[in-house]
């Protein structure tokens, strides 16, 4: 266990290490001019040759890449990971702001992806052939070769335009302080995103589930339960449902990584102030600092996801357990 854990944090130093040195040098390579966006194309316009030299000498963006990479690792080891230029702001208080605000709709939409995919999947797998498991299917292939942000516009032309049934857009109503705002408007305000969002990870858990189902209502237990007498829905609660459970679980473990990545998209078209919506922003201003943080705490969040997966992998498995102290030795 102690070897592992500490082969887990070595990986994931050397991911950090590594995401962050890229997603400078993307930065560096961009065509953007982080003082002329974030200053406003009229202001740097108009303001002299010696100004524009001293923004670009006091946010670093004249210096080398590697130089201005060394300077930002040794700032990250001290636990201070910069300044952000969009918002004026330590980058450590703006990741804290946005994933407050992120948290709710990315736990909400995990869960609720997870949950709907498994239901699909289990009814799918006991109306096998039938015309509810060709409507499951069918829903899931078209859920897979959708894109998140086209279904995130229309469900905001649908249900917020046309309906009225949702808000716009935004974490709160326009103008409220966030002192003001009750838990019902909060879920108000988040239950169209994280709806849509969930939207993305039901097909692989709903698939999942029902082939694995299908396989063990049909295995040679389940058929020795039938001959026995049980009832076909105490074959599926006790044999089917408690096998399938934990694989759908690791898989839902494992698509961390695409909840977090469709949220940029969610966010974005929602207008909702997430950790999404600030990569978007940190990425068209050229705010490296901010940008990095982003991609560094995202990187952990998926990190973590597919390794509670194997831990969970693991645990249920007891070979595949075996297969990785036999692969570490």
């Amino acid at each position: 266990m102690a070897r592992n854990v500490l082969s887990g944090a070595v990986r994931l130093a050397l991911l950090l290490l590594a995401v962050s040195f890229v997603t400078f040098t993307l930065v560096a390579v961009s065509p953007v001019d982080p003082v002329q966006v974030n200053v406003g194309q009229v202001a740097y316009l108009t303001m002299g040759s010696a100004r524009r030299a001293a923004l670009h000498e006091l946010w670093g963006t004249d210096e080398p890449l590697l130089a201005r990479y060394g300077s930002w690792l040794a700032g990250a080891l001290r636990g201070d990971l910069g300044t952000s230029l969009r918002f004026n702001a330590p980058v450590a208080q703006v990741l804290g702001e946005r994933l407050a605000a992120s948290a709710l709709l990315l736990v909400a939409s995990w869960m609720l992806s997870g949950a709907l995919g498994f239901t699909l999947g289990a009814v799918a797998a006991v109306r096998r052939a039938s015309i509810a498991d060709r409507a499951v299917c069918a829903l899931c292939y078209v859920l897979s070769a959708t894109p998140a942000f086209w279904l995130a516009l229309l469900a905001l032309m649908v249900f917020s335009v046309e309906l009225g049934w949702f808000p716009i857009g935004f974490a709160a109503p326009v103008g409220v302080g966030p002192e003001d705002v009750s838990w019902a408007l909060r879920l108000h305000h988040l239950a169209l995103p994280a709806l849509i969002l969930s939207l993305t990870g039901i097909a692989p858990v709903a698939l999942h589930t029902r082939d694995k189902a299908i396989e063990v209502l049909e295995s040679p237990y389940a058929r020795f339960a039938r001959a026995r007498g049980e009832s076909e829905r105490r074959i599926v609660l006790c044999h089917g449902l408690r096998n399938v459970a934990a694989p759908a679980l690791m898989l839902q473990f494992a698509s961390v990584g695409e909840v977090v990545g469709a949220s940029v998209l969610v966010e974005q078209v929602f207008s909702y102030p997430g950790l999404g919506q600030a990569a978007v922003a940190a990425g068209l201003g050229g705010d490296a600092p901010l940008l990095v943080g982003i991609a560094l705490l995202t990187t952990a969040l998926v990190f973590a996801g597919n390794a509670l997966a194997d831990i969970l992998h693991g645990a249920v498995d007891p070979r595949a357990k075996g297969a990785d102290v036999r692969a570490a030795r």
